[in-house]
């Protein structure tokens, strides 16, 4: 860190105390995203939700289950209870 000036180390802080957040936003933004996108675009998309919600916390075996079903609906429902824990 000493590298940084005081104010990277600050944004480099608050990066990592807000992750979950971050990572909570942007699945939610990625549902949008599998309700309006198809074929490959839409395997990628999966991906990254995969990705933010191991991130948060979510089981591995749910993730598998969350994208081997492809409902978007099942993503929602999650981040909504995931919200409500914050």
């Amino acid at each position: 860190m000493a590298n940084y000036s005081k104010h990277q180390q600050r944004i480099i802080k608050n990066y990592y105390e807000n992750r979950d957040a971050i990572a909570l936003q942007r699945v939610q933004e990625l549902v949008t995203e599998l309700y309006l996108t198809e074929g490959k675009k839409r395997e990628k998309h999966w991906k990254t939700v995969a990705n933010h919600l191991e991130k948060l916390g979510v089981k591995p075996a749910h993730v598998k289950h969350l994208v081997e079903q492809d409902d978007p609906e099942l993503v929602a429902n999650l981040v909504k209870n995931l919200m409500a824990e914050q």
